[in-house]
């Protein structure tokens, strides 16, 4: 009897419980047919979320000028500035840095000379530390925390770490702390994504994703406003941008719903109704008391079927598989190109804020295209210009020795757009890619493999000084093999987003060719 009653009261039909017909339907469904797609509700659920973002940018990127190293100048008639000689060749009292010893790690600790590869490490070690984050707030979020916990816990570690970086008495304990700082801030960025675009319908979770890379090209545009103005003093710039996470975390946090999603996988069906019947209201629009939301956790689902794991499944390790190694050549280009910049021969404030404003392009172009273009093709696409760009770039590397090449800068702006889209679509691809109880944790792992790429990646801007040509070589060699990779994996333009691993596997098999059949094939 009770087998017939779960036959009956399925997804979108109509069922007798206590008397009272009961409509169930899957969030989805109810997204769909009664909140809205995209109402008033989402949209500033979204841009509360997407804040978030700003911080994200700015305590990834600060080391562009905390890092740097500054200008220097020779002491009276010591020495010539202007001439071929050295810092290193100079005696330590002949020559002195312009904005003082304070103006950089660099300066403040001497990491030149015998010592500059010193200077690399807190970087290195900030990227590493956003891998092991990822991994671990991936976890919490899908199985523990939930999405907006996850977030409070990342913000409040964020806060915490950057302060104390700001502290810092010499360079391995800075390192040590950028590490902790790159472990904290990791899970910003991957559980906004997914809350973001599990609130919306599936027309619009392409252009949703997309919002938050436009928030942290805002965050990443304020950095030279921030550090022009510490330019002597590089802590100060770490005390600034501390205080943005716990900001958020305090006064607008609070006002940010919970995935509906997650709550409906983790059987707490009456608390996600609650959060749809509030967007719903947002939306000018009311459900039917009637309405029930199919859990997909439902008392008949095995205890083996309730605890899926990513690795449970041969078609999804497979796909994590491409998506992660795809990662890893797109963020190995994205960040190298960033951290590159101060190679450059123009002023690091300007470079800084042309890079950054090639992000809004790539932002406003890639939402625009998503809404109506293959995710496959696109994402490769912009792979391939990207690659093609920086190689490029290798005619006119003769052209940078003197002076800065506004040729090269062109081209390596072209590029950083085409990067930054396919990095941006690559996330909202993966988010497509699974299903709601292993999703975060799968992005988190696309986010380890962006993160190895970059951690990665200075090591290549320091071989960039000695020999540019074979710097650029790999960075559009590796970024060519990532738009290739796609073509292995499903497109997922306007499917649905599954629940468990199991219903994705039997509703993918029941509507693909032979291709997705062999993906699946276990």
């Amino acid at each position: 009897m009770d087998e017939l009653e779960e036959l009956v009261v399925r997804s979108g039909d109509l069922g007798d419980v206590n008397g009272e017909q009961v409509l169930e339907l899957t969030v989805d469904e109810i997204i769909e047919q009664h909140v809205g797609s995209f109402g008033y509700s989402q949209l500033l659920h979204v841009f509360l979320v997407s804040l978030a973002w700003i911080f994200d940018s700015q305590n990834t990127l600060i080391t562009i000028f905390s890092d740097a190293q500054p200008p220097w100048r020779c002491k009276g008639s010591l020495c010539s500035s202007t001439s071929s000689v050295s810092m290193c060749e100079l005696d330590q009292g002949a020559w002195e840095w312009v904005g003082g010893d304070k103006s950089s790690t660099i300066a403040e600790w001497g990491l030149i000379c015998d010592k500059k590869f010193r200077a690399g490490i807190p970087a290195s070690l900030f990227f590493i530390g956003s891998l092991f984050g990822s991994a671990a707030h991936g976890r919490l979020a899908d199985s523990y925390l939930g999405r907006k916990k996850t977030v409070l816990l990342s913000c409040l570690l964020t806060f915490v770490t950057a302060f104390l970086t700001s502290l810092s008495p010499n360079i391995w304990v800075y390192a040590f702390l950028r590490f902790s700082n790159g472990f904290a801030r990791s899970g910003i960025g991957i559980c906004c994504l997914v809350l973001s675009t599990e609130s919306v319908g599936r027309k619009w979770r392409g252009q949703v994703g997309q919002y938050g890379f436009f928030f942290f090209t805002i965050g990443f545009l304020s950095l030279p406003l921030i550090a022009y103005p510490a330019k002597t003093q590089w802590r100060n710039i770490y005390k600034v941008i501390s205080l943005l996470p716990l900001a958020y975390s305090l006064l607008i946090l609070p006002f940010v719903s919970e995935s509906p999603r997650w709550l409906a996988v983790k059987g707490r069906t009456e608390e996600a109704l609650d959060v749809l019947t509030k967007f719903a209201k947002l939306n000018g629009r009311k459900l039917p008391q009637n309405i029930s939301i199919s859990s997909p956790s439902h008392a008949t689902t095995s205890s083996a079927e309730r605890n899926e794991s990513l690795w449970s499944a041969r078609w999804a390790v497979r796909r994590i598989a491409t998506v992660m190694i795809a990662g890893f050549g797109v963020g190995f280009v994205y960040y190298g190109v960033q951290l590159n910049v101060e190679n450059l021969n123009f002023n690091l404030y300007f470079s800084v804020a042309a890079n950054a404003l090639m992000e809004i392009p790539a932002v406003l172009l890639g939402s625009v295209l998503l809404s109506f273009t293959d995710r496959r093709i696109l994402f490769s696409l912009s792979a391939f210009i990207a690659g093609i760009s920086c190689i490029l770039c290798i005619l006119f590397t003769e052209e940078t020795k003197s002076k800065g090449s506004w040729s090269q800068l062109t081209v390596e702006a072209i590029g950083f757009m085409a990067a930054s889209m396919a990095f941006d679509v690559l996330y909202v691809y993966s988010v497509e890619l699974f299903p709601t109880n292993v999703r975060n944790f799968a992005v988190s792992m696309l986010r380890q493999a962006l993160m190895l790429g970059a951690a990665i990646a200075p090591l290549l801007v320091v071989l960039g000084r000695l020999s540019p040509k074979i710097s650029f070589l790999i960075f559009g060699g590796f970024s060519i093999f990532s738009g290739l990779l796609t073509f292995w994996l499903p497109e997922t333009r306007n499917a649905p987003l599954y629940e468990t691993l199991e219903q994705q596997e039997k509703e993918e098999k029941l509507g693909s060719g032979p291709a997705g059949e062999m993906e699946l094939v276990e």
